[in-house]
């Protein structure tokens, strides 16, 4: 196997990417957890560049390190954390745990270490924001459609949900 420039990176990015999720598990603190998981997103990012889709890049940048990740610190700060019990953890828990993962990395790398995938010519890398828009518009726009109702659909039930929270706490606040 030939040390690439691109290799390295994609290993870079790849550890990157794993450490990020790590973290965002094992942290406590919120924004600790949230810049975990922006180093994840990034790093995803990179990934997405070096398999020449700067298109899903820019959007993996813009969409999920940015709005997703801000709409997720507004959802969890805004939120009452009454819980203070301390989850019971026991060795044999993380023994089990530690035997799984390393179970589904040895199943994952066995299922694809004799993989054979044949190249093909193919050019995705050509103009692909111009490919996907054309895609997007002409074979997809039902469902674009769709999951832009739904969507919104969910955004309205939030509000919703939010509004009536606040008027019960008024209400218990008058009793």
């Amino acid at each position: 196997m030939m040390l690439t420039g691109e290799f390295i990176a994609f290993m870079a990015l790849a550890l990157v990417a794993i450490i990020g999720g790590v973290l965002l598990i094992n942290l406590t603190k919120v924004i600790h957890m949230v810049v975990a998981l922006v180093f994840t997103f990034v790093s995803i990012a990179g990934i997405f560049v070096i398999l020449s889709a700067e298109f899903i890049a820019a959007v993996q940048i813009l969409i999920y390190s940015g709005a997703i990740t801000i709409i997720m610190l507004f959802g969890i700060m805004l939120t009452r954390h009454d819980d203070t019990s301390e989850p019971i953890t026991g060795k044999w828990r993380k023994l089990f745990l530690l035997l799984g993962v390393l179970g589904f990395g040895v199943a994952v790398y066995i299922g694809i270490y004799n993989l054979d995938i044949p190249q093909a010519a193919n050019t995705l890398h050509v103009d692909n924001t111009e490919q996907i828009g054309i895609s997007l518009y002409s074979h997809f726009i039902i469902p674009f459609e769709l999951t832009s109702v739904l969507l919104l659909v969910a955004l309205i039930g939030a509000i919703v949900l939010a509004k009536k929270d606040e008027d019960d706490e008024k209400e218990a606040e008058k009793e």
